[in-house]
């Protein structure tokens, strides 16, 4: 049996065309493909930048601020810039209310807290409506107010402590000191200083003791008090101008 290579031929000559035309209409319809996106690429939009949200804090100045700038101090007041060297009326006052908001804090003390309510007046109330043939309520009289308790008496302040004259020490009777204590006694009745018990003694020295009340000075200028010196001095000046006049 011979073999016809010429129908062999053309079987294999079928065989390569057609699978060369399927990998030419693959390749065909691949690069189409890659085409159209190059092309559906080019038309569509540019992508939208991504939106950033960002907050924005914004300055709040408050009631009262005092900054710094340049190495001088400038001042904020509810939001404003105000010159602190001339200050307006309404100015001022608001200023002073808000130290006063600031005082306690410095105190140690809770500020008050600032309530809208404050300062409106309460509405009266209405009286409830009566009925036909309703008597009205009567007014009941307001009682009147009792008289503010009246101020009790000040205690009279206590009187000093003094030597009673019987345990009061003595000097000779005929000494210049006794005679001048008898002027001064007698100039002191009847005067607030005699309720001091104010006397003179004679020292162990020989000189002259004041008292006034439980408290000795030696000599007269010694005593504190000029009232007290001043009612010596007057005693001594009277014995003078009677036992030694003109001297």
């Amino acid at each position: 049996m011979e073999i016809n290579w010429s129908i062999i031929g053309w079987i294999a000559g079928l065989v390569f065309v057609y699978l060369f035309g399927i990998f030419e209409g693959r390749a065909r319809g691949y690069q189409k493909r890659k085409k159209e996106e190059q092309e559906e690429k080019k038309n569509q939009p540019p992508p939208k930048p991504e939106t950033v949200t960002e907050t924005v804090k914004v300055d709040d100045p408050g009631l009262l601020r005092i900054k710094n700038e340049d190495g001088s101090f400038a001042l904020d007041l509810d939001g404003a810039r105000v010159n602190p060297i001339s200050l307006l009326p309404e100015q001022r006052k608001r200023l002073i209310e808000i130290l006063g908001i600031m005082r306690p804090w410095l105190e140690g003390r809770s500020a008050p807290v600032a309530d809208a309510r404050q300062g409106a007046p309460a509405a009266p109330a209405s009286p409830p409506p009566t009925s036909i043939g309703q008597t009205p309520p009567t007014a009941v009289p307001a009682q009147p107010a009792s008289p503010p308790p009246q101020a009790s008496p000040k205690p009279a302040a206590p009187k000093p402590a003094t030597i009673a004259k019987e345990d009061r020490p003595s000097a000779p009777a005929n000494s210049i000191v006794t005679q001048i204590d008898s002027i001064l006694q007698a100039r002191l009745a009847g005067t607030p200083l005699v309720e001091r018990g104010i006397f003179l003694t004679q020292s162990p020295e020989g000189g002259v003791s004041v008292y006034v009340g439980l408290t000795r000075y030696d000599g007269v200028d010694a005593v504190p008090d000029p009232e007290v010196k001043a009612a010596i001095r007057a005693a001594i000046t009277e014995w003078e101008n009677k036992y030694t006049p003109g001297l």
